[in-house]
């Protein structure tokens, strides 16, 4: 049945685990971006036609039925929102879906699309638009200009081809008000079917980490929504969805003492009995300020460590020290239920002695109570690091290895190491074949970096040992399903 809306909008983002012993594993994540987007399209007055992919039932959400059926009935404008690790997945779905209905638009959207978007217009003629930024002020007049066939070189933020030509227009400045965007389309969907609640509490971090893909994407510039909206939003969807445990999911909400302070003294005045967990920085928190966060209903603190290594930090512009992560990670053990430390390792110019100054922080850190984290560096297109190495012809394919934050749910996993199903083969292909599209898919030196490095995690016990049925354990990165994520054991990383 064909729908009456100006655009379907697609969340393609999904967390989907498979096993080498035949298990999977599916998580549904309330999809916030598209849901934003959702509300401020309906506000403009548009017809939307809002489907999450996650989901859509069916046996193997990879399918080419599956999609198929998904996308049934569509409007004339079709809007997909991906991440980096579905992005290739997501454009071969999308040829597919062009190929049988040419006359409609395609317009793909979210984080993934990040600094490629001239290579994906290019590669890709069967996107026709790419959205950049912010789709608040951008999305109602694009869909607009769409429905009413308007030159886009009015509409801000969108990249597209004009004949042979790349067209990238603009983008809009960055929303600063925050408390003024509508809240989420829930009504949209069922809060129930997620296995746990997200909020955003601010958009953008200011520091220049050079692995982050996060801080880019938003131009290096942090905008809050203020306490009381936070916990206006909180009470809403604790008394109309049951909602009793929130997570935080923007990097930046211990971005002062001040502000974290006058959180937690609004969330407390209003009543609210709901927990909560939140990511911080080291360097921003001190013991006043996580025992105002404790009271208050926080029962996990997420810190991104990184490493162990003051040279690697400093190389990285991380903007702390180990002796710094020590202090406050020692304290925080005592206060919170669960406390988080997240580690990247594989960097470039990591020394196996950077690498084992990590590993011993590591292991004093999981001896104090925390719980360890390590994911193997991912070089996507909008950081730093990948511009210091795109050109050194070092970076490799590993058709048993990928870095945590890119598995898509195509390959099977046995302890560290994965394996591609025949019937999913052309993905890894494809992304084999555009290295400068999906470089997030890639390792700096396999064997004389990333390979050595794996054998000590796996003895330290931080990943499992390469086979089907290994056991498992916590030590991994966020979208392995060794992290316990159902319901209030959530845990992943944002962006």
């Amino acid at each position: 049945m064909k729908t009456a809306a100006d655009i379907t909008l697609v969340n393609l983002n999904m967390l989907y685990v498979r096993h080498a012993d035949g298990r999977a594993e599916r998580e549904r994540h309330l999809p916030l971006g598209p849901l934003y987007l959702t509300a401020a399209l309906e506000r403009a007055g548009l017809r939307v036609d809002f489907r999450d992919y996650q989901t859509f039932a069916c046996d193997d959400p990879f399918s080419p039925a599956a999609i198929e059926a998904c996308l049934a009935g569509s409007a004339p404008v079709l809007g997909v929102s991906c991440m980096a690790n579905l992005l290739p997945f997501a454009l071969l779905a999308l040829r597919d879906f062009k190929r049988a209905h040419p006359g409609k638009t395609v317009v793909l959207g979210g984080v993934g699309a990040k600094s490629v978007e001239r290579l994906i217009l290019e590669r890709c003629p069967w996107i026709d638009v790419v959205a950049r930024g912010e789709g608040e002020v951008s999305g109602p007049l694009l869909a607009a200009a769409l429905r009413d066939q308007t030159p886009l070189e009015a509409v801000p933020g969108v990249s597209f081809m004009k004949g042979r030509t790349y067209v990238e227009t603009p983008r809009p400045e960055r929303i600063s008000l925050l408390d003024e965007l509508p809240p989420p389309a829930f009504g949209r969907v069922r809060v129930a079917d997620y296995g746990a609640y997200g909020m955003i509490t601010s958009r953008g971090c200011p520091y220049p980490c050079t692995f982050c893909s996060v801080a880019p994407v938003w131009d290096l510039k942090s905008f809050s929504r203020s306490p009381a909206n936070i916990v206006g939003e909180m009470g809403r969807l604790h008394a109309e969805h049951g909602v009793r445990l929130f997570l935080f999911q923007d990097e930046f909400f211990v971005s002062g003492k001040a502000r974290v302070m006058e959180f937690c003294d609004a969330l407390s005045r209003s009543g609210l009995k709901v927990k909560w967990k939140a990511f911080g920085r080291v360097d921003l928190t001190d013991e006043e300020t996580m025992r105002a966060m404790a009271a208050a209903g926080c029962c996990e603190i997420r810190y991104g460590i990184e490493s162990g290594s003051r040279r690697v930090l400093e190389r990285t512009r991380k903007g702390f020290t180990p002796e710094q992560a020590t202090a406050v990670v020692s304290k925080a053990v005592d206060i919170f239920d669960r406390t988080d430390c997240f580690y990247i390792w594989g960097f470039p110019f990591e020394t196996m002695e950077d690498f084992r100054q990590s590993v011993f922080q590591m292991v004093a850190f999981r001896a104090l109570g925390a719980r360890i984290l390590p994911s193997l560096l991912c070089f996507l297109p909008q950081t730093r690091l990948y511009e210091e190495v795109r050109g050194s012809g070092r970076l490799e394919f590993c058709h048993d290895l990928l870095p945590e934050y890119m598995l898509t749910g195509h390959e099977a996993l046995a302890g560290a190491r994965c394996e591609f199903p025949p019937a999913h083969r052309h993905i890894f292909e494809y992304i084999e074949r555009n290295p400068d599209l999906f470089p997030g898919f890639f390792h700096f030196d396999l064997a004389g970096n990333v390979l050595p490095k794996l054998a000590v995690l796996q003895e330290f016990g931080f990943y499992g040992r390469d086979r089907a049925g290994a056991p498992e354990t916590e030590s991994c990165g966020a979208h392995s399903p060794k992290v316990r994520m159902a319901g209030p054991e959530l845990a992943t990383r944002a962006g």
